[in-house]
């Protein structure tokens, strides 16, 4: 499948090298430049084809040729149950994950997970595409996940969570309530080294930003809503921080999170917020709370997320 991605070169990227403002402005891998190069009209700057050390200025319009090879997804076995897609064009599949379901195979999980669920969907509709994940979510949790239909639009996507323009929020239900309602976690993140599956708090390990506040909270303060946005992306770090608090997950039973409540562990992907990697259109969607979790919210007293 071939496509061509198109940028305006502004005032802040007047006289960049072509090579840098396709690499850090458009999102485009060494390989997907170096083989743009190869192709006729592979690389145009205003119409006319151009080399990589040409220096741009405010008003050109850039314009690469890419090619995926867009083999589909015939390595997994389809799993015929009916995926949730909230969203979907030419570029991007935005689907809603139930809790218990793994969105790539793994070792116990080979068949029944969302993206052997995406397979059978295209195979159904007669399609050859081959789907990549933008981020990831624990098994147990539920909610909003991205996948891109081409290397190129998974470059730009990864782009915009590097820069900030791709934004996910998430909403867990954590045993007490923070002493402070709004803030932000910043605390270093690394395996535990006497667990298979945990991770800890450590001075020595990579850096794990987290935005919170509190948005409901329990009867007698047993509990309490919180909407979390991550600024980086380290396995666990939710969990991982919001324990470091004192106040673990419920359903978490790895991080100490009190398990009368609720059978998995209570981590919700709610919204997600990201500019097309191709129209520039600004997308916005909201995955519905699953039962279980609403049960949950309906005990908050002054929480409005249903």
């Amino acid at each position: 499948m071939k496509k061509t991605v198109r940028n305006t070169v502004t005032d802040k990227e007047d006289s960049m090298l072509l090579s840098a403002f396709m690499n850090r402005t458009m999102g485009l891998t060494k390989r997907q430049i170096r083989q743009a190069k190869f192709r006729e009209e592979g690389i145009c700057v205003n119409g006319v084809r151009s080399r990589s050390n040409t220096i741009l200025k405010k008003g050109d319009e850039v314009a690469v040729l890419l090619e995926d090879e867009n083999t589909g997804s015939s390595h997994l076995i389809p799993c015929m149950e009916t995926p949730h897609v909230l969203y979907e064009d030419e570029d991007l599949l935005i689907a809603d994950k139930p809790s218990g379901l793994t969105i790539h195979p793994s070792p116990g999980h080979y068949s029944r997970t969302l993206s052997n669920m995406l397979a059978a969907y295209f195979i159904n509709r007669g399609e050859k595409v081959r789907i990549r994940s933008v981020g990831r979510l624990d098994r147990e949790t539920s909610g909003i996940v991205v996948f891109a239909k081409s290397q190129a639009a998974a470059a730009r996507l990864f782009q915009q969570k590097e820069n900030g323009r791709f934004q996910k929020e998430y909403i867990a239900v954590v045993r007490g309530v923070p002493d402070i309602w709004k803030g932000s976690i910043c605390r270093r993140i690394e395996r535990d080294e006497n667990s298979l599956m945990k991770m800890k708090l450590s001075q020595s390990g990579k850096t794990a930003v987290t935005h919170y506040r509190v948005m409901g909270r329990g009867k007698e303060d047993s509990c309490s809503a919180v909407a979390l946005c991550l600024e980086t992306g380290r396995t666990h770090q939710i969990r991982v921080h919001m324990a470091g608090l004192g106040h673990p997950l419920l359903g978490d039973s790895l991080y100490g999170g009190p398990m009368e409540h609720i059978k998995r562990t209570a981590l919700h992907a709610w919204k997600v917020k990201l500019i097309h990697p191709f129209t520039g259109e600004e997308i916005m969607l909201a995955a519905d709370f699953p039962q279980d979790f609403k049960e949950l919210l309906t005990e908050m007293e002054s929480c409005d997320m249903l």
